[in-house]
């Protein structure tokens, strides 16, 4: 219990991830506090596949009357996504709000098909 409260949660994987289908795109939604989209995470799609790699560096300074304390920590962390059949490479999107990555990809996967007749053949 002393160890998590000193040190945190750090030798968890912190880069959760969920997924969903809306609207006819997959979401994927990433926890990613304390980072800068612009220059600390990554998202490339290639192969089937989403990437997420994020760098984070997290800083505290804990002031008391008769003490100071300095805390930094750093990691790189990625995560690799497999896409379901159907979802697209491109029209890929990317929001940050409020700690959250949310990656929307169009998909087919899900949307209704028109029922098509097959003709049968006499053997």
């Amino acid at each position: 219990m002393f160890r998590r409260f000193v040190e945190g949660d750090w030798d968890k994987p912190w880069l959760r991830v969920e997924e969903y289908v809306e609207n006819g795109a997959l979401v994927v939604r990433a926890e990613l506090p304390g980072v800068d989209p612009d220059k600390d995470v990554e998202l490339t799609v290639a192969d089937g596949t989403l990437h997420i790699r994020a760098e984070r560096e997290e800083r505290s300074e804990h002031k008391g009357k008769d003490s100071y304390r300095s805390e930094f920590r750093y990691g790189s962390f990625a995560r690799s996504i497999p896409l379901p059949a159907g979802c697209s490479e491109t029209d890929v999107t990317a929001t940050y709000r409020d700690g959250v990555l949310e990656v929307r990809l169009p998909t087919t996967a899900g949307r209704p098909s028109e029922p098509v007749k097959i003709s049968v053949a006499r053997a």
